[in-house]
């Protein structure tokens, strides 16, 4: 059996191998309101691995962004806005859901969204608006999302991370070390032809004759890796004078434990060459300002279409991108460049120019644009609206916001909340970290040893327990990932098995790891 082929099994695979009750999302969705007249439209966007400062209205010195800084102008930005899990799988269930990731059963690339709470387009939907999304998804293409889905994507679905499953002890991923370099592409890419071009065709040609209003959901793969941009965009920053990522020697010594194995788990603990990592930096740019590009694109067909006044927009991205920083490349891991995400709002009624610091979740997305479409909130949802920050009540200036990490590389659970200024991280059997943002942004100074912050620390630790029972998801989070690796080597033979691990692992690796396992189970 090829690769190819014994992907394809993957879900089949995993659905066997489970057990317990999995509710139907319309068990839980309940009533909505029903539109109403002149009722606005909403074009929700995300991209993939955009980290939060790069881009122009975030103040980076390169990054072109003329349309993203045009919505930023005309709408409202949260400036800390943080991805649910930094990683695609389950920061999308969270972000689509209004939920935490692990209550959806989504805790790596491997354990898609189960199904068990609504996506928001299916409130939508269900209230009358018309749904429709073209791009990457990433849930559960055989469950009812509530989209008229076209040309979108749910591949870990059917070709997962599989080194999710393998994660205490950890694997090595054997191809990350050699992605760390930026090169350029003469191509067209899938957002341009699959998203832009059909999300254009839908606001000018169709969109006017549905008489009810709409909803738009574009999934963009860029400033995903391989990081290759198309040349023109690569060549607006090759000769610039690119930032590069500051660690030093007494950083990495220091480092903390769980984030050393996650080095060694990308291949990426020996020093990169600098020129390595300034491509790749370039290309990462060069894929931002195309992805600026086509969401310019869409706003332009709003205009002409006459509809960009009724339509809110909402950008954010799914989760960030290290880029060298810390010595970590790409995502998986609770500090900022990963898990601190892009977010704005702008549209009809929404206060221009506004910049608001307060922490807030993409839990707080499925919520918001509930109230937005003029539906209430399910109870259930773990989020809030966010139009009563954007309309400045002070009284949500504490908020607290929750984040956790269980994908591959992570040797055990982590677990993030931010509170003003301060920010924790918790780590299931591990040593735990405390950042003051504000005086520290880039996170260089671990204060939970400090006797000043006894009270601090164990305020933060109470805004952890309150939501959540963080080692009873850790080991939640192993089982059933113990659950899908033990169900593969049961229905798969060995060989089939090898095959399926050797392009993420390596042949060697691949048939040590068999080995052991084919022997324990028989």
């Amino acid at each position: 059996m090829s690769n190819k082929i014994s992907r394809r099994t993957f879900a089949k695979q995993v659905g066997l191998g489970l057990s317990g009750l999995v509710l139907n999302s319309t068990q839980v969705l309940g009533s909505v309101k029903k539109y109403k007249d002149k009722s606005p439209n909403i074009i929700f966007i995300c991209s993939d691995q955009h980290s939060y400062k790069y881009l122009g209205y975030a103040g980076h010195p390169l990054v072109k962004t003329p349309n993203l800084d045009l919505l930023a102008k005309e709408g409202t930005v949260f400036l800390n806005a943080y991805s649910g899990q930094p990683v695609c799988v389950p920061g999308r269930a969270c972000l689509m859901t209004g939920m935490y990731a692990s209550d959806t059963g989504s805790y790596c690339n491997s354990t898609v969204w189960d199904g068990s709470y609504p996506i928001w387009g299916s409130y939508l939907k269900n209230g009358g608006y018309f749904t429709r999304a073209y791009g990457k998804l990433e849930l559960d293409g055989e469950k009812d999302t509530g989209f008229d889905e076209i040309n979108t994507t749910h591949e870990h679905k059917v070709k997962p991370d599989i080194t999710s499953l393998f994660r205490n002890p950890l694997c090595y991923r054997m191809k990350e070390r050699s992605a760390v370099n930026g090169k350029t592409r003469m191509d067209y890419h899938a957002d341009d032809l699959e998203v832009t071009n059909e999300a254009v065709n839908f606001i000018s040609k169709e969109s006017k004759g549905l008489g009810k209003p709409w909803t738009l959901y574009l999934g963009y793969l860029q400033p995903h890796p391989p990081f290759e941009a198309k040349e023109e965009y690569y060549n607006l920053y090759k000769d610039a004078d690119i930032d590069m990522p500051e660690v030093n020697d007494e950083e990495l010594e220091n480092m903390h434990i769980v984030y050393q194995h996650l080095r060694h788990f990308k291949r990426i603990a020996t020093p990169i060459n600098k020129e390595k990592i300034r491509k790749a930096r370039i290309a990462y740019y060069g894929m931002i300002t195309e992805l600026d590009k086509h969401i310019g694109k869409v706003i332009r067909s709003l205009k002409d279409s006459g509809q960009y006044e009724n339509t809110y927009i909402v950008y954010t991205s799914d989760h960030g991108d290290s880029l060298g920083e810390h010595g970590l490349w790409y995502k998986n891991n609770l500090l900022e460049s990963a898990v601190h995400v892009p977010l704005l709002i702008c549209g009809p009624g929404i206060k221009k120019g506004k910049r608001i610091s307060t922490p807030v979740s993409h839990v707080d997305v499925t919520p918001t644009l509930l109230e937005l479409a003029g539906q209430d909130k399910p109870g259930y949802l773990r989020g809030n609206s966010l139009l009563p920050l954007m309309k400045g009540k002070t009284n949500c200036d504490q908020k607290a916001v929750y984040a956790e990490s269980h994908s591959e590389g992570n040797c055990t659970g982590s677990f993030m909340i931010r509170k003003g200024d301060w920010k924790y991280i918790y780590f299931t059997g591990y040593e735990d970290l405390l950042y003051n943002l504000k005086e520290d942004p880039n996170e260089k100074v671990n204060r939970i040893n400090d006797k000043d912050c006894v009270g601090i620390l164990a305020d933060l630790k109470k805004e952890l327990i309150i939501r959540v029972n963080p080692d009873k998801i850790t080991y939640d989070a192993f089982r059933k990932q113990k659950e899908i690796r033990d169900n593969l080597v049961k229905t798969l033979t060995k060989d089939e098995l090898i095959n399926m691990l050797e392009g993420r692992l390596g042949k060697g690796q691949a048939e040590v790891l068999v080995t052991q396992l084919t022997k324990q189970l028989y």
